[in-house]
């Protein structure tokens, strides 16, 4: 079988397991955050923090709440980084230094998992476990329950009252996120990835050199890694390690794993509406943009252009041989396209428009799928404005869901799209402007700009992959990025909840004979259209003086 034909199968098997799983999930979560009672274990969790689930929230409080929980975390994180060594199965490691300490809190509790250490030679057993990988699942819920109280906004009226948001934060945590991510564990496990607490092996390599081999809970980290587009492997190598990404079938049931929540929550939204047409009018859109950014990087990586690539024979410089080319990239794409950053192979060593295409995965805002919850609400945002310019075009107020988008929606709509653009660009011009930038570049010219501009992007879109050769480990870098990161969450959230909360107070609209049919092919081909040339020309001067730059010349 040629790679070629492998490869389309591949992408076949994919899209058939999505499709599948789209409907039942989706159902399933839409049923999970309209229910009335709780569970038992959640009234216990309930009885812990002091909360009241059946207390109903307006958008400034339930905003404290994801705040407040979000703000707990990076203190806690950050003191058990700092305290590792003092506290069981540290296996010698120091204390974090205080810069990184704060880039990894912030890191992780916003979703993003920029990791600028080796997990396997700094971490301990204990930060992994109940640092690391608790918060990947609840930042993951909390991106959930953002979006859900957005949808919330569209179906209720005359009430600015969106829900509760423990309620949401822990119905996500226990009913979506750990059951799907147990299962995937088990399935980790018997595909080869590891499970343990044992301490550090020191081994001796063919050449007679000592290697220290780290074990760890990495099956269990794996799975919720994926399903909650968190990205923070146990090791450096992230799932190019085979500890962690064993073999072909684990790859696949990786990609899965990243894109199976963000693609079944338009369904969802569908059902929460009333009108599940809407939901497929979103995931079209997403899936349209996604496979686009599928066939353009396999087709350059398998053209391998440039002198190098073609005396090599192929363009699988930084990529796994288990793997090869076409796997590699349908991983770079889906996570760059969803607020995952794992990565299987290294993004650095793509061709120059590859990178570019990565690049503009997440430049997008990550909306095609997205993040679990932020690519729903970043989608529903971008609708929004595409209903905006659709009534621009007819001369009629725009509406959408019922909802008018007025003078207020439209400018919480336009302060969201332009928070991102602002992080990277300033963040990439203050790196280049000063020493900090150059020194971690290890390459010079477009490619070294297109590392800076790459850290800029994952960091403020809250992805957390990176360019490999870049070096972050600086108290500069992991300061400026871990305000990114933490600015690029959380105040897009802001505007989010805000807009809900105008939505919910607002009075149903009739759908007259003038009404933008949403849920049409032509809508979903206005929503990509709207959100191609947004992108292109927020980040297209950035983008020629990196990738395509370097593309054009090779």
């Amino acid at each position: 079988m040629s790679p070629v034909l492998a490869d389309v199968l591949l992408v076949t098997a994919l899209i058939g397991a999505l499709a599948l799983a789209h409907r039942p999930l989706g159902d399933y979560m839409a049923a999970v955050y309209s229910a009335k009672k709780h569970l038992r274990v959640e009234k216990w969790i309930y009885r812990a923090v002091g909360a009241n689930p059946d207390t109903e929230m307006r958008w400034p409080a339930y905003l404290r709440g994801v705040l407040a929980f979000s703000a707990v975390g990076v203190i806690f994180l950050y003191v058990l980084q700092r305290v590792q060594d003092k506290l069981p199965l540290s296996l010698g490691f120091k204390p974090i230094s205080p810069d990184q300490a704060f880039n990894t809190a912030v890191s992780f509790v916003s979703n993003t998992n920029w990791q600028s250490y080796s997990g396997e030679s700094a971490m301990s057993h204990v930060t992994q476990t109940a640092g690391l990988a608790v918060q990947n699942f609840v930042s993951a819920a909390v991106g959930i329950a953002v979006a859900v109280a957005l949808v919330r906004g569209f179906t209720r009226s005359r009430t600015g009252d969106l829900g509760n948001f423990w309620a949401d934060l822990v119905r996500g945590t226990v009913r979506i996120l750990l059951p799907i991510s147990v299962v995937a564990a088990v399935l980790l496990i018997a595909a080869g990835a590891i499970q343990n607490f044992g301490g550090i092996h020191s081994l001796t390599t063919l050449t007679g050199d000592q290697q220290a081999i780290s074990p760890g809970a990495v099956a269990s980290q794996e799975a919720i890694k994926d399903v909650g587009t968190n990205g923070g492997g146990f090791f450096n190598a992230n799932s190019s390690h085979p500890f962690e990404n064993p073999g072909g079938f684990t790859n696949l049931l990786e990609i899965f794993l990243l894109l199976v929540i963000p693609f079944s929550l338009p369904r969802t939204f569908g059902k929460m509406v009333g009108n599940v047409r809407q939901g497929y009018a979103i995931v079209a859109a997403m899936g349209i943009i996604w496979f686009l950014g599928v066939v353009a990087v396999t087709w350059i990586e398998y053209a391998h252009p440039g002198t190098a690539s073609q005396i090599a024979g192929g363009s699988m410089e930084g990529k796994e041989q288990r793997f090869g080319e076409g796997p590699s990239s349908l991983f770079a794409v889906s996570t760059t396209m969803t607020s995952t950053g794992s990565v299987n192979s290294f993004h650095d060593s793509y061709q120059g428009l590859s990178g570019g295409v990565l690049l503009l995965g997440m430049m997008l805002g990550e909306i095609a799928p997205g993040g679990v919850g932020s690519g729903l609400y970043g989608m529903l945002i971008m609708a929004i404005i595409a209903v905006f310019i659709a009534g621009l075009m007819v001369g009629r107020t725009p509406e959408y869901l019922g909802k008018k988008i007025g003078t207020r929606e439209i400018k919480l709509a336009a302060c969201y799209i332009l928070i991102t653009p602002a992080l990277v660009l300033i963040g990439t011009a203050a790196a280049m402007a000063l020493p900090d930038g150059k020194d971690a570049m290890t390459n010079i010219g477009a490619h070294g700009f297109s590392e800076v501009l790459y850290a800029y992007t994952s960091a403020s879109n809250n992805n957390g992959s990176a360019f490999a050769g870049f070096g972050a480990d600086t108290p500069f870098f992991n300061t400026t990025l871990g305000l990114c990161m933490a600015l690029g969450r959380f105040l897009p959230m802001v505007f989010v909840l805000a807009l809900a909360g105008s939505l919910a107070e607002q009075k149903p609209v009739p759908e007259t004979a003038g009404t933008l049919r949403t849920e049409k092919p032509l809508f979903t081909g206005l929503l990509v259209g709207a959100i191609m040339i947004i992108t292109g020309l927020t980040f297209f001067p950035a983008l020629a003086l990196g990738p395509l730059a370097e593309g054009l010349a090779a």
